[in-house]
């Protein structure tokens, strides 16, 4: 984990939630990340790519995915 840096762009009020099997619809345990900023990244429905990494996960975004981030950054 490196913490904050040149070229990081922190998302303030992300919600991380572990989302229990057989409660609120859910049909297997996984991990919920709330936020409007990462809706405007990635659609409701769009697939992409996370993987384990020291301190934490790492979220691969697919071209438009990646056009739709860097309009954010510049806002």
């Amino acid at each position: 984990m490196s913490g904050p840096g040149a070229g990081k762009h922190e998302i303030k009020g992300v919600k991380v939630y572990i989302h229990e099997k057989g409660k609120l619809m859910a049909r297997i345990t996984h991990i919920d990340i709330e936020s409007p900023e990462i809706n405007d990244i990635i659609k409701n429905g769009e697939a992409t790519y996370c993987a384990g990494k020291h301190g934490g996960c790492f979220i691969g975004l697919k071209k438009e995915m990646i056009k739709r981030a860097e309009k954010l950054i510049k806002k």
